[in-house]
């Protein structure tokens, strides 16, 4: 069945305003791209009120039920094919930048935790490994083709003991991981909440967050709604099985919950937001807990948060990684010698205003006695400020767009995010001690100033944090960016990130090191798979293409061409939790010219060093 033709005409989220959400620069105070104000609730309704927040004491956190809870009674296979819309409104989705950065006037400072280039040589390639083509452009699954409205993708997904779930925007799919046949998908992320009713069943507005409890054994997949209020939707698979049932829950907010990152830990999930009032100003992160045992076996539960003032931006959760049987035992209990200490606090980490330092928060969360939880020192502060390298962010301090493409009349240059930590933050216990890994965009500077990945591994977390090794990583003119880390059971890291020039194609590559080599650097870099397409609103001979026609709010058009910078807003790397060897990376690709045309790969690689 096909929905009737409609004008195409492009508009920018959220929310329904039909002009592009260009991007203009963000000095400190602003928090919003250019074009309308996006207001939160876009039917005009009252915000919900925050429960119970109002008469309690401020440093205490917020305890909240959530709003609707229900049980799936029919596996994703059921769910029917969706309508195929054709001609429909292309949205470019709003960028919410940090308010916080500071943009530097004069040019960028050399980097001085860039590593020293070695020899020349050219990336090595692929190892052995997967490479599925994924939801995007072109692809068709069990349940259709893919209906790609929207950019950029927010690519996330996760590996668990025989699959890989993605999700992209609005839609979601299931993979065979050994075969790399999608087993169901493309499914409108709104149809996963069908049973859960209200607005989860009827808001599909994406933003979307795969993880994998490997304590459990259990999919945790969520997406916001914020087109009628603001919650977070959340599903817990009832078994390994991703294409099974799940128990459904609604969170609800008092502002519009931009951003939403997960961590799994061993006595809750915890979540973080950007949150916006409603006049689209930053009024804080927001930073919650799940109660991760009620939610396993479908109960009502309840969330504990904490609101943040607007100093801290863009903070992400601790989110643990091992191989199940190093995690919990047989009845899926957390106390295996990988899981966090007993009693151990989630830790919530972001980059400080002083471009100079991590902020690290210690979450620690009693649901016997929310009265007893909190989140850091006295008015939510961090633990600790964990002194870094200086840095820069990318695009001249920024964050913004700035990454170049090939071709000719001057395609767009392409968003970095590089004012946040990028997902996931990447927890792992070993015998002698706890790490985290951390990564970001940023400028090197000169010479030769380009993007490049920032990373960091931070060790003695529930004593005094420190920075163990740092390095920004950066080996050639090309552009770096959008990264994601992880560390596999042997201690090896590596890193996964999108490389873009004026002749390289947007593609992905991945650099790693070895835990026996010198601290403080990466290996030779490998290609996962090479760009062949420009994303660009305009064709090689300056004509505007018709998916960036602009149009008003009555579809007529304004005579004006759009421009298309928005990519990736995050990728995602994983490790099995079978081997606790391989890497799992999904991330957004350029694999053909145009407007409205990414491809997303799911990829797959191991370190020879890991047994």
């Amino acid at each position: 069945m096909f929905k009737s033709h409609q004008p195409s005409r492009i508009r920018s989220r959220f929310f329904g305003s039909l002009i592009v959400a260009t991007l203009g620069l963000c000095i400190h105070g602003c928090g919003r791209g250019s074009g309308t104000s996006n207001s939160p609730n876009a039917n005009g309704g009252p915000s919900p009120a925050p429960t119970g927040a109002e008469s309690q004491n401020q440093e205490q956190a917020e305890v909240i039920a959530a709003a609707n809870v229900a049980t799936s009674d029919e596996p994703l296979s059921s769910i029917p094919p969706e309508l195929v819309q054709l001609g429909g409104a292309f949205e470019q989705k709003k960028i919410h930048l940090n308010p916080n950065v500071l943009v530097s006037l004069g040019p960028a400072k050399p980097d001085p935790a860039l590593q020293p280039p070695g020899p020349p040589s050219p990336p090595t390639p692929a190892p052995t490994g997967k490479n599925i083509p994924a939801l995007g452009s072109q692809f068709k699954g069990p349940q259709g083709n893919f209906n790609l409205q929207s950019a950029p993708p927010d690519t996330t997904g996760a590996v668990g003991e025989t699959q890989f779930v993605q999700w992209v925007n609005n839609s979601f799919a299931v993979f065979d991981k050994n075969t790399g046949k999608a087993l169901v998908g493309p499914i409108a992320g709104n149809k996963l909440f069908k049973k859960l009713g209200g607005t989860c069943a009827k808001d599909n507005d994406g933003d979307p967050v795969v993880v994998f409890d490997k304590f459990a054994r259990r999919w945790v997949l969520a997406q916001f709604a914020v087109s009628s209020g603001f919650s977070q939707c959340v599903a817990v698979s009832t078994s390994p099985d991703a294409t099974g049932t799940y128990h459904l829950y609604e969170f609800t907010y008092p502002a519009f919950d931009d951003y939403p990152k997960i961590g799994v830990w061993s006595d809750g999930y915890y979540v973080t937001f950007n949150m916006f009032n409603s006049q689209d100003r930053f009024i804080g992160s927001r930073v919650c807990a799940y109660d991760r045992v009620k939610m396993l076996s479908g109960q009502p539960a309840t969330q504990q948060c904490f609101q943040l003032n607007a100093n801290f931006f863009g903070l992400l959760p601790g989110d643990v990684d091992g191989a199940t049987s190093a995690l919990a035992d047989a009845n899926g209990n957390p106390n295996g010698p990988a899981a966090p200490p007993a009693g151990s606090p989630n830790y919530i980490l972001g980059l400080d205003r002083d471009s100079a330092s991590l902020d690290l928060w210690k979450f620690h969360l009693d649901w016997a006695q929310p009265s007893n939880s909190t989140l850091g020192l006295s008015g939510h502060n961090p633990n600790a400020k964990i002194a870094v390298t200086p840095f820069t962010l990318a695009c001249n301090g920024s964050g913004q767009n700035c990454v170049p493409q090939p071709g000719p009349k001057n395609p767009e240059k392409l968003d970095t995010l590089g004012e946040r930590l990028m997902f996931r933050l990447a927890y792992r216990r070993f015998n002698d001690h706890e790490s985290l890994l951390a990564s970001h965009s940023v400028d090197t500077g000169p010479p030769n100033p380009r993007t490049g990945i920032r990373w960091y591994e931070l060790r003695d977390l529930n004593a005094t944090p420190t920075v163990f090794q740092q390095s920004t990583y950066g080996p050639d003119p090309s552009h770096r960016w959008i990264p994601a880390v992880a560390m596999d059971k042997a201690g090896n890291i590596a890193a996964g990130y999108n490389v873009s020039s004026t002749t390289i194609f947007p593609g992905i590559r991945f650099a790693s090191r070895q835990a026996s080599d010198p601290i403080n650097r990466l290996g030779s870099e490998t290609v996962l798979i090479n760009g062949s397409g420009t994303q660009r609103c305009t064709s090689a001979t300056g004509d505007c293409l018709g998916q960036c026609l602009e149009r008003d709010e009555n579809g007529k058009l304004t005579g004006k061409c759009t421009t298309l910078s928005r990519w990736g807003d995050y990728s995602t790397l994983s490790i099995d939790p079978t081997d606790d060897c391989t890497f799992w990376y999904t991330a957004e690709t350029g694999e053909e010219t145009g407007a409205f045309k990414w491809h997303t790969r799911i990829l797959s690689f191991k370190l020879a060093s890991c047994h």
